[in-house]
């Protein structure tokens, strides 16, 4: 199966398509098929988070589509390192960056690749969080301290208490982890070379 048709084909369980160019860059970069696949279910987390945030804290200033592809390009670095994609390894997250800036994309769109892993780094916005968090939720992990991270945003957006918005956060993670078990699955049924 083609990059191209991992990215944006019907899928099982049903996936969001990867949106535009973040669906041709698998193609262009030569990624394995697993990898496309991993980038599409975070990519459909990333989106329904977005939507979370949309609906319960409109008042929060929150690029969408820069979520929607940062979610979907996040690891495009295990492109250049294949081994990462069953083994632990950081090396594809500054290679994805500069993998992204190398294919034209602006650099406010490309630092997902190198801050997915890093919520914790000066200059960590609501977006980067957001990636953070669907590349943990998709697989049904849960990490406190991300977690205490993105609630600050709401919280600091319309003045509840945070852990008013920890319910509901915890309320639609719940739901997303849940239905999880098919994603790895999903995931897994993709071959690792191409």
């Amino acid at each position: 199966m083609s990059a191209e048709a991992i990215a944006t084909g019907e899928t099982d369980p049903p996936l969001r398509p990867l949106p535009g160019r973040a669906a041709e860059l698998p193609a262009g970069v030569d990624a394995p098929p697993r990898l496309v696949a991993h980038l599409r279910a975070v990519h459909d987390v990333a989106a329904r988070l977005v939507e979370w945030v949309r609906r319960r804290c409109p008042e929060l200033e929150l690029d969408a589509e820069a979520v929607l592809f940062g979610a979907a390009t996040h690891d495009i670095g295990k492109a250049l390192h294949p081994a990462e994609l069953s083994d632990p390894g950081a090396r594809h997250e500054e290679a994805g960056r500069e993998l992204l800036l190398g294919h034209g994309v602006e650099p406010g769109l490309a630092r997902f690749a190198g801050t997915h892993a890093s919520w914790t780094a000066p200059g960590t916005g609501a977006e980067d969080l957001l990636v953070s968090l669907a590349d943990k939720v998709w697989k049904n992990k849960r990490v406190t301290e991300l977690e205490d991270l993105v609630v600050a945003l709401p919280a600091g957006a319309d003045g509840r208490a945070a852990w008013e918005w920890f319910m509901e956060l915890d309320e639609v993670l719940t739901e997303i982890g849940d239905g999880a078990d098919r994603s790895p699955a999903y995931q897994m049924s993709h071959p690792l070379t191409r």
